[in-house]
This record gives structure tokens, sequence and C-alpha cells, in this order.
């Protein structure tokens, strides 16, 4: 495997936020005494900021804007009217230099040990391909491609063709169940379906056919399927087209293939977000939004540089993510930039027979790896496991660990800084750059997460990212710093969603974000209030401090969500889906669970069950209960403990009470989470309280 010397140690070259602030200097005039004037200016001078982001990407267009914000509404927000421009054609544009450079597009392996490397070229063919094999049996511009892939590099060459003629992509990770996939792909309702036949996690191969045949039946909209024979399947499958063989072709009509010029807010994606009630939200988002916000957050706040620039030469990122997660987004985006992607498909803890923490580690050593980012539980089993990093290679290039999906523990950020300290062989290993980012699939981005220029402190994030108008806002609506609020966003961003599927009036849309608070509250660029037309600021759903404790610097910690759907390392599921799997079971009347997220702590998810009279919740019981789930959905949606109880706490209307049930197990009083006169069952609370108190004993004991 090729590895290019990098001509600079990536921690003491200068980080991309300065060059840019150099730009603004030199093309602006403008000037700023430290990163909170500038992230002030970003966030109340929007058409300013964002076209400096254009201009500084080199976006290309063949037809000029008549506006960078043409309508500030949210939701609804007008971006770049008149621009055109496909995610694709700015991957492509790095195909010559990074191929003159001998850097490859893509190094991916696998559990099995099996190594690929593409170079830019061959991603270019092969993207072509597909794009007119694709075309060739009629997929038009918006039409939807629904993808049953594991992390490799054929589901980004599927993507890439997708996006290049305008169709719609959507890809749900091979771990999900058939049910959990269909209550996504049914709503989209896909003209073409590219799926594998298999994966390997944990040493298993295990085969998708049949699922894949599921997903077919159940799908009257596909016209055309692909299978790509990821575990080497050699059985002939009637109607179903070969993915290799897509995208083998090589002739005049490939080499000239270059991706369509699309409107900025054409649909590139469908992604899913779910809620507590009802299906996965089907999310839209454009092609200009995904180039700009996460070419940008990549580039100025992960300080993720081109494979081929001199002063970032060879340097390689690597995100540890499913497909079904939108890490596998913000991985891919890297392309965008000029940056080599290393991806790695399987389990980075080995197998339950065999556990082993040191896989990824070991993979990012071979592979020159610079850039090294996962969730935060990766890290944290890392530090339970004792990983020693002395012991798993040569891993003198990486210069920063990402994490992200849930709040990083300081024990875990010092443990990872302590591992590198040690085996220090750069300034930069020295004291390792850790960026924490918090963001979501919602927007496909980070609302908060690193700046190589600024402190870092374990368990804490660095700042508010450039041209998030992030504030934490107490129950009054108003900002503070230095104590706890509701995290909001005051001013659109271009990454924030189109629509949502089937959602033709923007109801379902407005009631997940913008309902809470009155339309103009908070929504001036730069503070105070606007007219009630700009509409209401993004509600996202989590706890955020901004500052220290006395209000100070740009810190922020998020202290998990103030809702109550389920985030289990970065995946979020709607509680009614797991309904839907429990409650499948025919010993089970009803449920609830809540997602307990702890700074510093392991979170906890525990599944409230009513069962039939006469039944006990036994261990049988509680395995089929915990493999309905992981059937249907997925393992990591297992509860960490199954409790039988007599009622579920409801409303008059009916309503699960689950998020006053959350907060009074993360230690509110119940007088100050539930009103009792709307709810159809007061009588049962008593229990649920003892049971949040001793449940409190035991987190303090942790």
């Amino acid at each position: 495997m090729t590895q290019a010397t990098p001509t600079a140690v990536a921690g003491s070259r200068t980080p991309h936020i300065r060059h840019y602030q150099n730009w603004l200097r030199d093309t602006r005039g403008l000037q700023f005494d430290d990163y909170h004037a500038l992230w002030r200016w970003s966030v109340s001078d929007l058409d300013a900021f964002w076209q400096s982001i254009w201009d500084y990407l080199d976006i290309q267009s063949p037809t000029p804007h008549t506006a960078v914000l043409a309508k500030n509404v949210m939701p609804g927000a007008v971006w770049f009217p008149g621009a055109q421009v496909n995610y694709a054609r700015q991957v492509m544009r790095h195909v010559q230099p990074a191929h003159a450079a001998g850097q490859p597009a893509l190094i991916s392996e696998n559990e099995k040990g099996q190594v690929s490397e593409l170079s830019w070229p061959e991603l270019q063919r092969q993207v072509a391909s597909l794009a007119l094999h694709l075309k060739a049996q009629g997929l038009q511009p918006g039409d939807k491609v629904a993808a049953y892939l594991p992390n490799i590099p054929e589901t980004i060459i599927a993507f890439l063709a997708t996006a290049s003629i305008g169709a719609v992509w959507s890809v749900c990770a091979p771990d999900m169940g058939s049910g959990a996939v269909l209550d996504r792909f049914k709503q989209i309702a896909p003209k073409v379906l590219i799926a594998c036949d298999g994966v390997t996690w944990a040493g298993r191969d295990i085969n998708r056919l049949d699922v894949v045949q599921e997903l077919r039946a159940a799908l009257p909209s596909v016209q055309h399927t692909l299978l790509y024979r990821n575990l080497g399947t050699t059985e002939n499958i009637a109607d179903i087209a070969d993915f290799t063989s897509a995208t083998a072709r090589n002739d005049d009509q490939t080499t000239g293939f270059e991706p369509m010029w699309l409107p900025f807010d054409h649909p590139l994606w469908v992604v899913y977000s779910s809620g507590t009630t009802g299906l996965p939200k089907p999310i839209v988002h454009g092609h200009g939004g995904m180039m700009l916000v996460m070419a940008m957050q990549g580039r100025l706040h992960n300080d993720i540089g081109c494979s081929y620039a001199p002063e970032t030469l060879g340097e390689r990122f690597h995100w540890y993510s499913s497909t079904g997660w939108v890490m596998w987004n913000a991985q891919m985006a890297g392309l965008m930039s000029g940056t080599t992607c290393v991806i790695f498909d399987g389990s980075p803890g080995g197998s339950k027979d065999k556990p082993d923490w040191t896989v990824l580690w070991r993979f990012a050593a071979r592979h020159g790896v610079s850039f090294l980012g996962g969730g935060a539980a990766l890290f944290a089993n890392c530090a339970k496991a004792g990983v020693n990093l002395s012991q798993c290679g040569d891993l003198s290039r990486i210069w920063a660990l990402g994490s992200t999906g849930s709040p990083l523990a300081p024990e875990v950020q010092q443990w990872g800084t302590e591992q590198f300290r040690r085996i220090a062989q750069t300034p930069a290993q020295q004291d390792i750059w850790w960026v924490n980012i918090s963001g979501g699939t919602d927007f496909c981005g980070a609302f908060i997460g690193g700046n190589r220029e600024l402190p870092q402190q374990p368990g804490v994030m660095q700042c508010r990212l450039l041209g998030a108008a992030v504030e934490a806002w107490n129950d009054a609506g108003a900002p503070v710093v230095g104590e706890v609020g509701e995290l909001v966003c005051s001013q659109p961003i271009p990454s924030m969603p189109l629509y949502l599927v089937n959602d033709p009036d923007g109801t379902r849309y407005h009631a997940s974000y913008f309902e809470i608070y009155p339309p103009g509250h908070g929504r001036k660029p730069g503070g105070g209030d606007f007219d009630k037309a700009a509409g209401s600021v993004w509600r996202h759903g989590d706890w955020l401090r901004i500052g220290d404790e006395n209000g100070q610097g740009e810190w922020c910690v998020i202290y998990g969500r103030s809702d109550a759907t389920i985030n289990r390392h970065g995946l979020r599921m709607g509680t009614s889906e797991i309904y839907s799997a429990v409650e499948g079971v025919d010993e089970v009347l009803d449920s609830m669970v809540v997602d307990l997220e702890y700074l510093g702590k392991d979170s906890f998810m525990p599944l409230f069950v009513v069962l039939r009279p006469g039944i006990e919740l036994n261990d049988g019981l509680k395995k089929r209960l915990s493999d309905a789930i992981r059937t249907s959905l997925s393992p990591r949606f297992i509860p960490d403990a199954i409790v039988q109880v007599s009622e579920i706490p409801r409303t008059l209307s009916g309503k699960k009470q689950e998020l006053p049930i959350k907060k009074l197990l993360l230690g509110q009083p119940l007088d100050k989470v539930v009103n009792k006169e709307a709810m159809a069952n007061p009588g049962c609370l008593p229990w649920y309280e003892a049971f949040a108190q001793e449940h409190q004993k035991e987190v303090a004991q942790r």
C-alpha cells in the first residue's frame, strides 16, 4: 500500500481556519480580534459570510446567482437562486491533479483483510459507467435510488453516479432488519434498488439475499435492481442486474461523461431522522447546501486537508461509520476537498468470542491515516479494554481524533491523549487534537465542533461553528451562557432540509423543528426579535451550555437529548419503531422506552413492559424481546434493562409520557416534570418515582 510522505507535520502546519481568515483580510479587508468576533460576523452578516465560503471553496456555476440568501425565513430559506451545481462535479474536479500527485481517491479494507485502492480516474470511470447504465434504465432527475449497501467503495460509486444524473439517493445499512428498511424506503417510492448479497460482521458472513427479495416484493415502485456480490454469491437471480458489470464500461461515452448542472436546491439525498411517534422522517437535502456546509466544516473546523496540496500532501481521512449513520456522508464529503478517504467495513471491536478493540488502530497504522474519527462509544470501549496504542503499529501519521454521536467522557479523552503522548513522534501527538462535534442527521452537519487555534479541554467541545447561529435558551426563551438551556439555531443554514417527503404543506417539517417558539422571536440576525414572517428558530432537541460555569470562553457542552428520541451512539430511532417490535410479542400489552444520557458516564436505556395477566418477565422472555428489536431494527437498540411494570403513564389523550419519565429518571423532581391532572393514570407515578430514586443511587456510584 503506497503512502506519500507528508511535506509538513499536520499539527504544526497553518490551520485552514487561519488560511481562511488571512484570505478574508486580503480579499475582503476583514479582520477579527478573536474567534468569537469571526463567529459573530458569520451569523450576523449571512450574505457576506456564505458568499465568502462560496468563493473560498471555489464553487463553480455556469450561471450566476442573483442573491445569496434571497429569503430569510425558517423554514423555507432560499439560497443562491440562479446558481447551478452538482455534488459529483465538485468531487471530480480533483481527478487530474490528485492522480498526477500519486494520491488515491479511496482505500478500503474489510474484516477479512481484503484491501482495495481506487484511483481518482478509476473512480470517475466507474461513476460514469454506472450513471450511463442508470440513465439507460430510464432514471430521470428527481427519481429515487434506494441502496441497501455497507461501507464499501461501491456504495460511494453508486451515490456519485446517482447524484451525477440528478436522481435522489437514499441508503440503509444491511445491519438493519427488513421492517426498519421498509419503513424508510416505502415512503420514498424508489425507482431503482441497489443492494448487496450480504455483509461480514464480527467474524460472520451474514447473507442478506432473503431481505433483498423481501424489499423487492414490498416496493412495487422499483423497476430495476442491481446486486453487488459483496460475499461472492454465484447464484443467478431473475431480473437482477450485476453491479460489477454495470460499472465495467470503458468507452468514449464514459470518457466524455460529465455530471449534469442542477439548481442549487436540487434534491441530493434522503436521510432519516426519527421522532417519538410515527414513521421515520424522510429528510431531503440539496446539492448546493451539502457542498457548501460539509466542505466548509470539513476544511475549516476539522482541518482536513487536500491530499495533493503541498502543505497537506498525503493526508488521509477516516471516520468509522456504517452507511446508516450521517457520518458516512461526512466521511465521503472528504472527496469534495480532494482528500483520500480510508474506509473500513466491519466490526471495530472484533467478535463476541474474540473481542479486539485494536482493530481500527491497526487499520489506521497500515494505511497511514492522519485523521481518525468515530463515535464516542468507540473510544470509550478502547479505554475500557485497556488498548495500548504502542502495540498497534506505526500511528505516527495521526494528528487528530474526531468524536461524535454522544458526549465524550473527560476520562476517555484523557486516556487517548495520554496514549498518544506516550507514543508521540510529532509535536501534534504530544497533545493530540480532539475534534469533538455535535450536530445531526437533520441538517447533515455540525452545530458545535473544533477549531485548531482554540484551547481544548477533556469532554468539552471547543466552539460553535461558523455560520451556525446556535444559542442556549432558558425556559423564558432568552439566550443564556454559563447555564444549561435548549439548543436553538436562530438563522438558516444552507444544509437545512429542503422538505420532508410526503409532507406537501410542510406541516410535519414545521412541527419537527419550528413549533416550540413563536415566529419572529430571536430571529433577527445578530440578536433580537424579527418580523413574524421570518418564522421561528430551529429547536434541535439537545441540552446545551455555552461557555464555562461562569459563561466565559467559547466552550460548549451537550448534556443529552431534551426530547424522547432514542440516540444510541449517533444512530437515532423513534420510540414508535421500538414499540412496534416489542409490542409485536404476544405477551406484551404495552411498553415504554427512554434513553438516558449522562455527561462522562455510560448512557442507560430501560424498557418498561406491561405483560398479559399471569405472565411474569423471565430471562427467556427478555431474550425474545431483545431478539425482536435486533431483528426488526438493529442490535444497537437493544435496551440495557427490561423492567416489568403494571402501567405505562399516559396523558388523557392516550400519549405515553416518555419525556416526563425521562426527566424524572435523570433526577428532576416529579412535580416539576408532570402535570397529574393531565394524566389518565396518575396512580402509577409513585412506582416510577421510587424507581428513579433507586436509579439515581446507582448512577452516583458509577
